[in-house]
């Protein structure tokens, strides 16, 4: 099942792998992936096990063969902080869809070298991106200008449903707001910050493999 917005005359659509699609524009969008932050804490003595990782891989190449983008944005946080040999590992996983164009916004995590970067498979973008009326950016931006949308990442939005039995069930979700819209963390070993909605602010949790609009 998949919700969608309009904006601009583009059908924004929200999937349950935690992506956004625009088939107008033949993009895909998803923001902190994380890639190689189990090596990450492995290295600092925390034994995280890296196949945790292939679901991420899997998820990627699900949304890949089944849309055929043109083009696919990453909106910041690719790879977790410093080099480990994941890094290459997802290159040579992305080369294999050479159809595709690779966009890296990047974020506060994407700290590797910079010749890491002229050397990877991504068109790397240091600000902000405008494509049509679609404003990308990692971090949500503080303002915004008007028939714009800032499409970001960053925050990690998460939802709490409370059950009549006091029970609690937190989701993973879309976060639309004036002129913003903040998409869930791609990466499968990420957290959540809960968000909460006021005013015309929508929410759309993700639940197994749908989309509902909770608010």
């Amino acid at each position: 099942m998949q919700s969608s917005i309009s904006f601009a005359g583009l059908q924004l659509t929200f999937l349950a792998e935690k992506a956004l699609w625009c088939a107008e524009l033949g993009a895909m969008f998803i923001a902190d992936v994380h890639f190689g932050k189990a090596a990450h804490f492995r290295k600092s003595g925390i034994p995280i096990p890296e196949p945790i990782h292939d679901q991420d891989l899997l998820q990627l190449e699900k949304l890949i063969t089944t849309f055929q983008p043109v083009d696919f944005y990453i909106l910041g946080d690719l790879f977790h902080s410093d080099w480990n040999d994941q890094w290459q590992k997802l290159n040579d996983f992305l080369e294999r869809f050479p159809q595709t164009t690779f966009h890296l916004i990047k974020g506060n995590h994407d700290i590797l070298p910079h010749s890491f970067y002229r050397q990877s498979i991504f068109q790397i973008h240091d600000k902000p991106l405008l494509i049509h009326e679609l404003l990308l950016s990692h971090e949500p931006l503080e303002q915004v200008p008007e028939e714009k949308l800032n499409i970001c990442g960053h925050i990690h939005p998460g939802f709490r449903i409370r059950g009549k039995a006091k029970q609690n069930l937190f989701l993973a979700c879309f976060y639309y707001k004036k002129r913003q819209l903040i998409l869930p963390a791609f990466g499968h070993f990420t957290g959540l910050a809960m968000v909460k909605a006021s005013g015309d602010d929508r929410i759309f949790g993700i639940s197994g493999k749908k989309v509902i609009q909770i608010l």
